[in-house]
């Protein structure tokens, strides 16, 4: 058995009359993130990480924010056509782990939902999902409360051809 490993990292601004969208679940908050998808920076972090292991690139040479095809795009459609591209190259998802960080809201009412939604895109045991969250402590653009940053590992088994 061959395991590989990715890292994913990404940030957004938020923007006011947006949706505030993490691991595919609406989050209540007074503003979303802004992006030219639905800009759910959790699950572009995880897309990334996925990628990374695979050796396939990275999320914007897949869905490029200048193709109009991805304007306003769900991201856990793009995340299960990243899963659907590892299983072409013999690769299953075995675990992801992953940690937002923003200032507000708090992301621990909402933990579990968003575990259970990212766990169904990736066709996983919600067991094998761990999502958690910080915040900036005040300090950088998260601090500030202009945005919000994820950064994201996952975990392949490369299966036989």
């Amino acid at each position: 058995m061959t395991v590989v490993s990715g890292i994913g990292w990404d940030s957004h601004r938020f923007e006011a009359g947006r949706a505030l969208i993490l691991g595919g679940v609406e989050v209540p908050h007074d503003v979303g993130l802004g992006g030219h998808s639905d800009a759910d920076v959790l699950t572009h972090a995880l897309i990334d990480a996925l990628l990374g292991a695979a050796a396939l690139g990275d999320i914007g040479q897949h869905f490029p924010d200048d193709d109009e095809r991805w304007a306003g795009a769900d991201s856990l459609d793009l995340l299960r056509a990243v899963v659907a591209l590892l299983g072409d190259a013999h690769l299953a998802v075995r675990h992801v782990d992953a940690t937002v960080i923003l200032e507000a809201p708090r992301l621990g009412p909402h933990r579990e939902q968003i575990r259970a939604s990212l766990a169904a895109a990736l066709g996983l045991e919600v067991a094998h999902v761990s999502v958690k969250a910080t915040t900036g402590e005040g300090m950088g653009f998260v601090g500030r409360g202009e945005g919000a940053a994820a950064l994201a590992i996952a975990s392949l088994e490369r299966q036989a051809s």
